[in-house]
């Protein structure tokens, strides 16, 4: 990537907190000039508001994006397969920025000055860009998932600890997108160990 003066671009993740799947990391860099109505935290919009600014956000922005699947998660832990998601969505913006804005607290190590801002989602609107496309990308991965895995109902929940879910997975047990070494499947393999 060729290096351009005053370039910022805000990133974040969607996915972290998900039982099952992967963590998915967005770059975006909106230009001078470039406005989006609406953009905001992508947890604070619909999936139609979120799919609607998600197609002028990839139509007029340069943007990258990062997946991590729930095996390296498990291999690596959750903040080093953030890292290396973001690294991915970094590495992959068509052109490099000089300063990357990343929503959150957590530090990290890239070769660009950076900066963490909590509530960055709200704050910055690259960084809300960022959370709008890292959170319907991962969504589309989990609708891709519940037609593999249909019992687990990861089209409604993505994922996340949901009564639904998790009657599915003491009911059934995990699947193979489910993170082994999140608590909350390690207590439903115990209980079914048990049980047996």
């Amino acid at each position: 990537m060729a290096p351009k003066k005053g370039v910022i671009a805000g990133m974040d993740e969607a996915g972290r907190g998900s039982w099952a799947g992967p963590v998915v990391a967005a770059a975006v860099i909106i230009r001078p000039g470039q406005k989006f109505t609406g953009l905001t935290d992508s947890k604070l919009l619909s999936a139609r508001e979120r799919e609607e600014l998600y197609a002028k956000i990839v139509a007029k922005c340069d943007y990258g994006l990062g997946v991590v699947e729930h095996d390296m998660i498990d291999e690596w832990g959750l903040l080093h397969a953030t890292f290396l998601a973001f690294k991915m969505a970094l590495d992959s913006l068509p052109i490099r920025p000089d300063k990357v804005l990343i929503d959150g607290r957590d530090r990290f190590k890239f070769d660009v000055p950076h900066e963490s801002i909590i509530r960055g989602d709200i704050k910055i609107k690259s960084i809300s860009a960022a959370s709008v496309l890292a959170k319907v990308t991962r969504d589309r991965i989990m609708i891709e998932y519940a037609l593999l895995f249909p019992e687990y109902g990861f089209d409604e929940h993505k994922g996340y600890g949901t009564t639904r879910h998790l009657y599915a997975l003491k009911s059934r047990g995990p699947c193979d997108i489910h993170r082994l070494s999140y608590r909350p499947i390690q207590n439903i393999k115990c209980e079914q160990t048990t049980f047996l």
